[in-house]
């Protein structure tokens, strides 16, 4: 069988660059090269200790079986208080679930909205797999041209404009992925708003909650009813290898993604979700919490690093561990400026190629998950490299 045979999708879906690059920094540091990882957005801690433990216990007993399509019981009940405890709001725990990785909370997501034929609204930059993941499902994705004027984040004005009488549905992120910036509750209230108002779908992608700076931590459970919420396990609880997210679905229809969870999954990894229970004991939550002022330091380091560079970051990450820096005015566009800092400094970034059709030569990400001294090394490399 060759490709032929593939349905026309398929040549829809692009790959990763930043796996491309990543392949390359793995074959130089094969060969000897000493390389800086700046370009996955896989934070650099090991998984807490008491979620490591909480896995070798269960597993030493030998009993690792299915779980409900859904998710274990427990772990959907300690989901929700959760929301309770850190943000006040009570969600029922019938309308979690537990998801393998948030990529597969996606795949759901998408699987139950997405008609054939019907627009999606995506921001432009983005998450590249959400527009993908549209697609696979015969969906079209619509870009949102964003910048940094209104910090790489749809407003309602822009989304009212864009909306016609095929868009069925908008997913946003906050905080983002590449820019690390945030929606303002009162914009998200407005969104939701006006596309309940629409009758259209609503996906909010809250997996790197937790992991906010000098901001108000926000779910948007507060203000939107109607929509889907993505979140997972990998970004502020450190555990991406486990492969483990979860949904909070509206309220009525948590039998459809449950269906789509059987057929899809069978259930998602039972280790992960026992060990996952440890995940929000007090024990953990203080790991976690000093792991976010080490971020922090770590953000400040790079931005820092980065004006002494000349290089602008035309608006400061509030949340995850990004920088989405303007490189135009160093005269190469963000692919061959990401091969030059590889190849020659030996720090492996992201070009804005991966992110959308929004000046992507213009932009470059830089992930601070990696170590303080490391992050300065960087930005000493760039500095020996292009100055």
């Amino acid at each position: 069988m060759d490709s032929s045979n593939f349905a026309p999708r398929v040549d829809d879906i692009r790959p990763f660059q930043v796996m491309e690059l990543l392949r390359r920094a793995r074959e130089m540091e094969a060969a000897g090269r000493d390389i800086i990882h700046m370009e996955v957005g896989e934070p650099d801690f090991p998984t807490p200790a008491p979620i490591v433990e909480a896995a070798t216990r269960f597993i030493s007993k030998g009993h690792v079986h299915y779980t409900p399509a859904l998710g274990l019981t427990s772990l959907r009940e300690a989901i929700a208080r959760y929301y309770s405890d850190r943000y006040h709001i009570d969600v029922n725990p019938n309308r979690i679930v537990i998801t393998a990785g948030a990529s597969g909370a996606l795949l759901l997501a998408t699987a139950a909205t997405v008609r054939p034929s019907g627009e999606w609204l995506v921001p432009d930059p983005g998450y590249p797999s959400n527009r993908h993941l549209i697609r696979a499902f015969e969906g079209i994705p619509i870009g949102l041209p964003v910048n940094a004027e209104t910090d790489f984040q749809p407003t309602p004005e822009l989304i009212e404009a864009s909306w016609h009488g095929q868009t069925q549905g908008l997913i946003v992120a906050s905080p983002s992925n590449p820019t690390g910036t945030v929606l303002e509750p009162e914009n998200l209230k407005a969104i939701h708003e006006f596309t309940t108002r629409k009758g259209g779908n609503l996906i909010v992608d809250e997996i790197y909650q937790g992991l906010t700076y000098g901001s108000r931590d926000f779910t948007a459970l507060s203000c939107c009813s109607h929509a889907i919420i993505v979140n997972s396990f990998s970004k502020y609880f450190g555990m991406t290898g486990w492969r483990l997210g979860w949904l909070v679905v509206p309220e009525g229809t948590t039998n459809a993604f449950e269906k789509l969870a059987q057929h899809f999954f069978i259930a998602p990894s039972t280790v992960a979700q026992y060990a996952a229970l440890a995940a929000f004991t007090p024990a953990t939550q203080a790991i976690l919490e000093e792991r976010k002022q080490i971020f922090s330091q770590r953000r400040s380091t790079l931005l820092n690093g980065l004006t002494s560079l000349g290089i602008d970051v035309p608006c400061t990450p509030i949340g995850a561990f990004y920088a989405y820096a303007d490189v135009r005015p160093l005269g190469l566009d963000s692919r061959a400026m990401a091969n030059h800092l590889l190849e020659d400094a030996g720090v492996a970034t992201t070009p804005g190629l991966d992110f959308g059709n929004q000046d992507p030569g213009r932009y470059l990400r830089l992930a601070y998950t990696t170590d303080e001294g490391r992050i300065a090394e960087a930005i000493e490399r760039i500095r020996g490299r292009l100055f």
